[in-house]
């Protein structure tokens, strides 16, 4: 069973960075898309940016402020958070696929098997 675990949330003022990191457990295929998503109460969850070897997606709203990697020899996955927007202010996942590189379709939350429990970020003055 594989299970993801985010952290690295927290509360910062307006134009600050956050790292949040997911590790993953268990069996991990060496094909994986690993995406981050985020949701607000009363918003869809929308995909924030996606990862497989040799392919990166960002939303269009966190393009040139938001930095995804991939460390797979601790299974981690990591998005670097800078120029912090009050917009971003919301819960945010980690989600996988297994057996299936990212692609145009990545920002599809239903075609992801595994997520985690979220970790929420704020960001206000």
């Amino acid at each position: 069973q594989v299970q993801l675990v985010e952290s690295g949330g927290g509360s910062v003022q307006p134009g600050e960075s956050l790292r949040l990191s997911c590790v993953a457990s268990g069996y991990i295929y060496p094909t994986k898309c690993m995406v981050w998503f985020r949701q607000a109460p009363g918003k869809e969850r929308e995909g924030v940016a996606a990862i497989s070897p040799g392919v990166v997606y960002y939303a269009d709203s966190v393009k040139g402020r938001f930095t995804v990697s991939q460390d797979n020899t601790r299974n981690t996955v990591s998005l670097q958070m800078d120029s912090l927007k009050p917009e971003d202010t919301e819960q945010y996942y980690c989600a996988a696929e297994f057996g299936r590189a990212c692609d145009r379709s990545w920002h599809e939350h239903g075609r992801y098997n595994y997520w985690g429990r979220g970790t929420q970020v704020n960001v206000y003055s």
